[in-house]
């Protein structure tokens, strides 16, 4: 195994690797234990509670003064399918097969063994999380939104109804969300169910504890350094699983891997997405996946009528379908001339957002006056507008297959523009990548070998999630806890077969 000794272990920050601990020349360990597990928003929680119910010994480091992490901030989705209960009484029919025909589309380099597990097994993680005391109502959001605006239990969440992803796998909705009004916060009952059960497994969560440094003996990791505001020490582990979120929060680290978030979006993350967990991983030769994806979106909707309008670039073109799930179109607007973008609706059309991120430009009694005033060549909006106007009259829409209850033709004068180019919407986001997994969690090296006693799961692994234009909500909480419960029973089976 090759190390990367960076930084001294007291300057864990930037971009550097933290340096490696040689076991050998550690006097004193804090505590043995065969799992230990860092960090504790939803994978590493449920990573514990899957470690903890297989027999092992189970420790839990959190840096924060309270579990959670990003998780708090989310809404609550989770993205699940194959027949779930919640599916099943609203009427939807859904297989593990077309769910994973449709996570395989979505995917610009499917991991077909993880996508195949996280199908097969999602009506069981469903079962799992409601018997954790997570009860999904038994209701469905019909709308196109970002989030449910009551407490229905299930959406669409993501792009199943949208070309090209239609014609590839039978669309069903598998947004499930848990049951509390709102778009952030609606997760935390989810860490809240995850403390209570730890605490009836007896696990112990040191909060206010990071840990800084792993510690290896020869080719396997044996466990971690931790630091509090009082002292420093280290921990025996049979496995460490690095469950630390991603790095948005670490400007360098951005900066370096996805630039398009360095200056103008508006990050989503907690204080401790920082990446350092990633470049724990990165420290004893950990592979990292995906680190140039992000998932960055300002949603033109609610309210849906807004997309029978048409989305074109600063030449006046379309380039994406309006109907998509709204990352998938801000990620199409990221690859524009100058990331510029404006969406155009007709007065029969128009309503103005109650929240709205693309801001309101203006309107025009002519199509032509608003192609000159925003500063497209002349005569291409008109004729992207009239080609669009023509099809959508019948139905049609042989350039982008726009779903038909949003097709529309925009020819009620006069016309409104909103702004959707990066630095005029409000953008935000939230990094994809992290370190290289088995679909047990095993961290993997650059030659895709299993680094012993290593795991990784949530944020600071690579799963699921790739990037934003195939992401759905849902996708981190399903994967996170659905992983990260994986991770926590090969740990502790691993642990179980080295006492023999």
């Amino acid at each position: 195994m090759q190390y990367a000794v960076g930084m001294s272990i007291t300057e864990a920050k930037g971009t550097a690797l933290p340096a490696v601990v040689d076991a050998g020349a550690v006097t004193e360990f804090t505590d043995d234990v065969d799992v230990l597990v860092v960090g504790f928003g939803i994978a590493g929680g449920c990573a514990a509670v899957d470690a903890a119910r297989a027999g092992a010994r189970v420790l839990v480091l959190e840096r924060g003064a309270d579990a959670g992490g990003t998780t708090r901030m989310a809404g609550g989705h989770f993205y699940l399918g194959g027949g779930t209960a919640v599916q099943q009484a609203t009427g939807h029919e859904d297989s593990a097969q077309e769910m994973e025909k449709y996570l395989t589309a979505v995917s610009p380099d499917p991991e077909p063994a993880k996508i195949h597990a996280y199908c097969v097994d999602s009506v069981e993680h469903f079962n799992w999380l409601e018997a954790l005391g997570l009860n999904f109502e038994r209701s469905y959001f019909p709308g196109k939104a970002v989030i449910q605006p009551n407490t229905e239990g299930l959406m669409f969440t993501g792009n199943e109804k949208v070309w090209p992803f239609k014609d590839m796998a039978t669309p069903a909705p598998r947004g499930h969300k848990v049951p509390k009004p709102g778009d952030t916060g609606g997760a935390s009952m989810v860490i809240d169910l995850l403390q209570t059960e730890l605490e009836r497994l007896g696990v112990e969560v040191r909060y206010e504890t990071g840990a800084r440094n792993l510690v290896v003996d020869a080719d396997r990791v044996v466990g971690v350094r931790w630091k509090t505001t009082d002292g420093e020490g280290y921990i025996r582990a049979g496995s460490v699983i690095i469950a630390a979120g991603g790095f948005v929060m670490n400007p360098e680290m951005v900066a370096e891997h996805v630039p398009q978030m360095a200056e103008k979006p508006f990050v989503l993350g907690s204080t401790y997405d920082d990446g350092l967990g990633i470049r724990m991983g990165a420290s004893v030769g950990a592979a990292l996946k995906h680190m140039d994806s992000a998932f960055v979106t300002a949603p033109v909707y609610p309210p849906s009528i807004l997309l029978t309008g048409i989305i074109v670039n600063k030449d006046g073109k379309r380039f994406v379908t309006e109907d998509s799930y709204h990352s998938r179109t801000s990620g199409f607007v990221m690859d524009q001339p100058d990331s510029a973008a404006f969406l155009i609706v007709d007065e029969a059309h128009l309503q103005r957002p109650e929240m709205p991120l693309a801001p309101f430009i203006d309107g025009w009694e002519t199509v032509e006056e608003m192609e000159q005033d925003l500063g497209i060549p002349a005569g291409n909006l008109v004729a992207t507008l009239s080609r669009y106007n023509e099809y959508a009259a019948k139905g049609e829409d042989p350039d982008f297959h726009k779903g038909v209850e949003f097709l529309a033709a925009q020819d009620t004068g006069p016309w409104a523009a909103f702004d959707m180019s990066l630095g005029k919407a409000v953008y935000a986001g939230f990094t994809i990548g992290g370190m290289a997994t088995s679909v047990d969690g095993e961290v993997l090296d650059v030659a895709g070998a299993a680094i012993p006693g290593l795991y990784a799961a949530g944020a600071c692994a690579a799963n699921l999630a790739q990037d934003g234009k195939g992401y759905a909500s849902g996708t981190q909480l399903g994967e996170g806890s659905y992983f990260g419960r994986r991770a926590g029973r090969h740990a502790a089976a691993a642990r179980a077969a080295v006492n023999g």
